[in-house]
């Protein structure tokens, strides 16, 4: 299995603001990696992808240019690599290399161990550093940068100020409330807040393992700039090739989460590792939503939380039993619609740093809802239909509010307009109509 295809671009020359980038390796000692897997390495990429001049061999490998001439000399003396003896026209001044027999041979002999080849992975321990480096812990959160995160949402004050030193801490938080409220609207807005740029490995390497770590679709890669490998210009700032530069991640899941998401996943066909979820959300955020849906009980869940979120490091295992411990930088959001004494213990709650109560909204956030959602879908509004939606509907429910009841109703008479022929329009029809479906009235059916 090859690395991640961020390990085929261009190699970035902009480091993140703020965040102090992984330093690039001047020697093949500095890479971490010994020898003899770098020397696989090379030989299993040029094997797959039938690669022969040292600009493409360094850019997929994501390794200096002076040291990928380095491992091709030394396997070269090995007599793995010979020169092809050619300079073609496409190429420049760049001589071709190829596998001799022995190296094609070595090649398939190191794919049979692993089929892990392209960008070289980094060693754990270096990977520690930079996860200090760039720690989410260390994002100091403005009140402005945090209700600009929010977007479009009315929240009360209150909230942002228990929100506001949460996420800037980096701890785990509970959010719980009544369902419609917006409990995932803001896991989200914390995210878009955070908005710098970290560093993410496309591997890391432990014990001789490989496990990837960069993954597409939880990773956002910031844009990166090309180097020609033939100018005499090039960027100083160069950051080491191995690590993407990310948007801080995000790792959101729900009713569908088990606890071997949270272990390393071993491929037995490649013979390598893919990160667990918590290992991919490092620097970032795990969203925990609609705890208490899934199949695991949401005590056991905490559970697996507990030494990396009081210690900020996890404990993995490989197939052979051994078991190591990874950083844990993680900002953990648990979001849920039960009351926090109904699914867990005290022991539990002790460990979730932050615990906050999301609420509907009074009367007056709800109506500075409905208005802006209605603006927003070009519904004009009717004092005569809101008032009746205020001075009849909601008594009927105790006047409880919730944040998504105003896209709900607006959304239904939006339907009910379009089916009709008629222009968008707000009557206390139209709203005894929306109303209607909004809720399921309590009945039996014959069965």
């Amino acid at each position: 299995m090859n690395a991640p295809s961020a390990s085929l671009s261009a190699l970035p020359t902009e480091p993140a603001a703020g965040v102090t980038p992984p330093p690039q390796p001047r020697s093949l000692a500095e890479t971490g990696l010994s020898p003899v897997l770098l020397r696989d390495l090379l030989l299993k990429t040029m094997f797959r992808m039938n690669l022969e001049y040292v600009s493409d061999i360094s850019r997929v490998i994501a390794l200096p240019l002076t040291l990928v001439q380095e491992m091709i000399d030394a396997a070269r003396g090995q007599r793995f690599i010979e020169a092809t003896g050619t300079l073609h026209a496409t190429s420049g001044s760049e001589m071709g290399y190829q596998l001799t027999d022995a190296g094609k041979a070595r090649a398939l002999d190191a794919l049979s161990q692993s089929e892990y080849y392209g960008a070289a992975p980094v060693p754990l321990d270096k990977y520690k550093d930079q996860v200090k480096r760039q720690s989410v812990r260390n994002i100091t959160l403005t009140r402005q940068e945090l209700l600009k995160g929010m977007g479009h949402l009315i929240l009360p004050p209150d909230l942002i100020d228990n929100l506001g030193p949460a996420v800037s801490s980096g701890r785990s938080i509970l959010m719980y409330g009544p369902p419609g409220n917006g409990k995932s609207s803001i896991s989200n807005g914390i995210r878009d807040a955070l908005g710098d740029k970290i560093y993410v490995p496309r591997a890391i390497e432990y014990s001789g393992q490989i496990i990837t770590v960069y993954d597409p679709i939880v990773h956002s890669a910031a844009e990166e700039q090309t180097d020609d490998p033939n100018s005499l210009r090039r960027a100083g700032n160069r950051f080491d090739a191995r690590y993407v530069r990310c948007e801080r991640p995000t790792v959101i899941t729900g009713g569908e989460l088990t606890l071997d998401m949270l272990d390393l996943k071993y491929n037995p066909t490649a013979r390598t590792y893919n990160a667990s979820l918590q290992l991919k959300a490092t620097g970032g955020i795990f969203i925990i939503d609609d705890l208490g849906r899934q199949s695991e009980p949401p005590q056991k869940i905490v559970n697996r939380w507990i030494v990396p979120l009081e210690e900020s490091r996890d404990i993995l295992a490989l197939q052979s039993g051994e078991k190591f411990t990874v950083p844990f930088d993680t900002l953990v959001i648990f979001s849920t619609n039960f009351h926090p004494n109904e699914i867990f213990d005290g022991a539990a709650l002790r460990r979730i740093f932050f615990k906050i109560k999301i609420d509907g909204p009074n009367q007056e956030n709800f109506l500075k809802i409905f208005a802006l959602v209605a603006r927003k879908k070009k519904m004009p509004l009717d004092e005569k239909a809101l008032v009746h939606l205020l001075k009849v509907k909601y008594p009927t429910i105790n006047n409880n509010y919730a944040n998504y009841q105003p896209v709900f109703l607006i959304d239904q008479m939006i339907a009910i307009c379009e089916f009709e022929g008629i222009p968008y329009q707000m009557t206390p029809d139209l709203i005894d109509r929306a109303w209607a479906n909004m809720f399921v009235r309590d009945e039996k059916i014959a069965k």
